[in-house]
């Protein structure tokens, strides 16, 4: 196996959870989770800000088309980091164990620009990428494979020495087709014994 040059990471539930499911069933219960789910199309609007669209105005402007939702649609404005939460504490001490070893680290997410922004002001690790690629920003979601090509003209490392990890089979799928080292990430336990069996931490470095 090549030795990785850098390793990049998803960042929602591998870093920190991200359920909106969970949140809404604690809220409104899961009969009425679903409901509002379906008939206002929340995953759909979600995709759309990873894409770039506004954060606020996208969310709101699709409260003002189903008015009898209103208030829990803008919770995923209002209360977004109850969303976003919590930390998965082992993986971001993987991150801090690669940046002490001197191994690139990249962020590779499905992200909003303005709810990136925010996260940056909420969760210290967010700061403490190499780079960070940013759907919002880059205008491409996971799994397009021009996101990934994107990723690979900026950095200039080739694709057999990158190693990415995601919570999502086809996220991790594409970036293979690539011919990146990937991991299906199924908690930070796996993910610590991939990092060293790919030879950029020891054991007791990724330890918990």
């Amino acid at each position: 196996m090549t030795r990785p040059e850098a390793v990049l990471f998803d960042i929602g539930n591998v870093l920190m959870e991200w359920n909106p499911e969970r949140f809404y069933d604690s809220q409104i219960g899961e009969d009425a989770r679903r409901r509002l789910f379906d008939e206002a199309g929340l995953i759909q609007m979600n995709l759309d800000i990873d894409a770039g669209a506004p954060f606020r105005e996208t969310i709101h402007a699709t409260a003002d088309r189903y008015p009898h939702w209103a208030e829990p649609i803008r919770w995923w404005h209002d209360r977004w980091i109850e969303i976003a939460a919590p930390r998965i504490e082992h993986s971001i001490a993987l991150l801090r164990a690669l940046r002490r070893r001197g191994v690139p680290v990249f962020a590779l997410t499905n992200f909003g620009t303005d709810s990136f922004d925010y996260a940056l002001t909420q969760y210290d690790f967010l700061n403490e990428f190499d780079r960070a690629y940013v759907s919002g920003r880059m205008g491409v979601i996971k799994p397009d494979p021009r996101i990934y090509a994107a990723v690979e003209a900026d950095c200039g490392i080739a694709p057999d020495r990158l190693l990415f990890t995601d919570d999502k089979p086809e996220n991790v799928a594409a970036a293979a087709a690539r011919g990146w080292q990937v991991h299906l990430f199924e908690g930070p336990q796996g993910w610590a014994d991939r990092l060293v069996a790919a030879g950029v931490l020891t054991t007791a470095e990724a330890a918990a």
